[in-house]
């Protein structure tokens, strides 16, 4: 990124958080000639896409791919490099195959003469409505191509400049609506809509712009770094270090400082404390307010405003590794149940845990086979669940009976005696993201999601009253997942340096 302008040398910035979202941030920043040090809670990068490896077995946590490939390429060009030279990215197909209780599969394809070729076995009589809704969604992806990717907007002077492109997108209807107008079969209408839920969004609540998205990994796939997004992490923090970055690992930020409107110093729980010009954080914002900014009126403000808001639904993730080789098990694929439209409204409305689950499940290992001793398989199985709020149970509890049910409905479906080939198995809980990564309420997402006309659908990157501290990353675009974090990464640090210099 270059800046027309050079960057005082005495201004030096801190990023809060060393997840993809932040270090996208701190190499952007780093590369505009702003001397910036990464704050991380955890001794590694990557945030919650960590690696855990048990005897041998490489669990991943994370989302099941990168589908914004060019959003990595850009950030590597950055560093006059190309990313193929530290991270090897294999191409998983099909982008997912989504599967019924009674068999019945369909499998979405980048590749527009094998998705068509799909629809016309599956929905015949939705060919041409499934080609409208692409098209639509190409649009979308064309004229919305200025901004900085599927990025929330920050106010509604942003807005204003985008109304002939936001009317042609119909964003005041849901995405779920825009889908039923040109789908007439329910079970191709849930294909289309999983994708956002899989981004944090409700698809009978959010915008209709989320249709971007089905055009985007269509365009451009989805790609699996060989070790995990950990490894990707790993490359783009040695990335930013050889730009000159500078990464403090192990050491929570505990206290922001302020003097009058401006933030002054940031001070870590090892007491280790230093002056920066600004900050950019990637940490949840019920966080940042309640506890880094506490005893500020501002922190006691937003952080109650804050928690009144809607917060996004959890995640249940069970990791498990088998014996065994599954090659007719995708890299990724979604198990769907009888309900749909009513397991989302449990979840996202009334807060309950059904007997019924939609299961994420991600093969890993068959598209990198470094993951696995040869002759066994790694998965991960991660069902949406309501959040703390809406569901206060005791997760210490409940957590090995609904692991237990996930793993006999991937048996019931998949693998029939998977009990006889399980390895190893762990899981993780909304209790656990609350208590590990500060996530109010325990979401996966962050705050929810919001139609553009509905409060809290605005997410500002700049904070009105501490006028040098930004927000990145998933802080800044909540509900959106990996390729909207990145995109907000993107925005955040072209507004620093537009305003720091």
């Amino acid at each position: 990124m270059n800046n027309a302008s050079t960057p005082p040398e005495s201004c030096r910035v801190a990023v809060i958080g060393a997840g993809l979202g932040g270090l996208a941030t701190a190499l952007r920043l780093q590369a505009g000639g702003f001397p910036t040090t990464v704050i991380e809670a955890r001794d590694h990068p990557g945030g919650r896409a960590v690696n855990e490896v048990r005897d041998g077995l490489t669990f991943c946590a994370g989302p099941p791919g990168i589908a914004d490939r060019a959003a990595l390429e850009e950030l590597w060009a950055l560093t006059g490099n190309a990313v193929e030279r530290d991270v090897t990215l294999h191409s998983a197909a099909p982008l997912c195959r989504y599967a019924w209780p009674d068999g019945a599969t369909f499998d979405l394809h980048a590749d527009e003469a094998a998705t068509t070729r799909e629809v016309a076995r599956f929905a015949p009589a939705d060919l041409a409505g499934f080609a409208d809704y692409g098209a639509i969604a190409a649009a979308q992806l064309a004229d919305f191509r200025s901004r900085p990717g599927p990025e929330p907007f920050a106010d509604p002077r942003e807005v204003a400049g985008f109304v002939p492109e936001l009317a042609r997108a119909q964003a005041w209807r849901s995405l779920w609506s825009v889908i039923a107008a040109h789908i007439k079969d329910d079970r191709l209408r849930e294909v289309l809509a999983v994708p956002a839920l899989i981004d944090g969004a409700n698809p009978f609540t959010a915008s209709a712009l989320l249709a971007a998205g089905h055009a985007r990994l269509r365009q451009g796939g989805l790609w699996w770094p060989q070790g995990g997004l950990a490894a990707l992490a790993a490359a783009l923090m040695k990335r930013f270090e050889a730009l000159g970055g500078t990464m403090r690992l192990g050491d929570p930020v505990r206290r922001i400082h302020v003097l009058g409107n401006r933030i002054h110093e940031i001070e870590t729980q090892s007491g280790w404390i230093r002056h920066f010009d600004a900050a950019a954080s990637t940490a949840d914002r019920d966080h940042v307010w309640r506890d880094l900014l506490s005893g500020t009126l501002r922190g006691e403000t937003m952080a109650a405003r804050t928690r009144s808001r809607q917060h996004g639904f959890g995640l249940f993730t069970v990791h498990f590794a088998l014996e065994g080789t599954w090659p007719g098990i995708p890299h990724f694929m979604v198990l769907l149940g009888e309900r749909f439209r009513a397991l989302i409204e449990d979840i996202s409305v009334h807060g309950v845990l059904p007997q019924d689950q939609m299961i994420w499940l991600t093969h890993p290992s068959l598209t990198d086979p470094t993951l696995a001793p040869p002759g066994k398989s790694i998965f991960q199985a991660q069902v949406p669940v309501a959040n703390l709020r809406k569901l206060p149970i005791d997760w210490e509890t409940v957590g090995p009976l609904l692991e237990g049910r996930v793993l006999d409905e991937v048996g019931r479906r998949l693998v029939p005696d998977i009990r006889d080939r399980l390895i190893t198995r762990f899981h993780t809980t909304p209790r656990d993201a609350m208590l590990e990564f500060n996530a109010a309420q325990g979401t996966g997402f962050g705050l929810a999601p919001q139609p553009l006309w509905r409060k809290g659908a605005y997410h500002p990157r700049r904070d009105k009253t501490f006028g040098n501290l930004y927000f990145a990353g998933a802080a800044a675009a909540p509900g959106g997942g990996l390729p909207s974090a990145l995109a907000a990464s993107r925005a955040c640090a072209t507004l620093m340096l537009e305003t720091l210099t």
